[in-house]
């Protein structure tokens, strides 16, 4: 792996230090974790436009409490 130097402030490298899971853990293992939870994180698409349903559906008052589906369904939530 081809190495390289990255400045970052002493607030950023104290921050990065506080993210390590083990002692030894190198900032670049730090730095890979965090973006891939970032990537993990992104809304697709189809969640976006699942979200936007979502949304019209309460808007128009066509959601349901949880209270109601169970008592539709029979069932206690006590």
């Amino acid at each position: 792996m081809e190495k390289t130097t990255v400045q970052i402030s002493q607030e950023t490298l104290n921050r990065l230090r506080t993210m390590k899971r083990y002692e030894r853990e190198s900032y670049d293992e730090v730095l890979n974790n965090v973006l891939d939870e970032v990537e993990e994180d992104e809304l697709t698409p189809e969640e976006i436009d699942d979200i936007k349903i979502a949304l019209e559906n309460v808007k128009k008052g066509k959601i349901k409490s949880i209270e109601q589906v169970a008592k539709e369904l029979g069932v206690s939530l006590h």
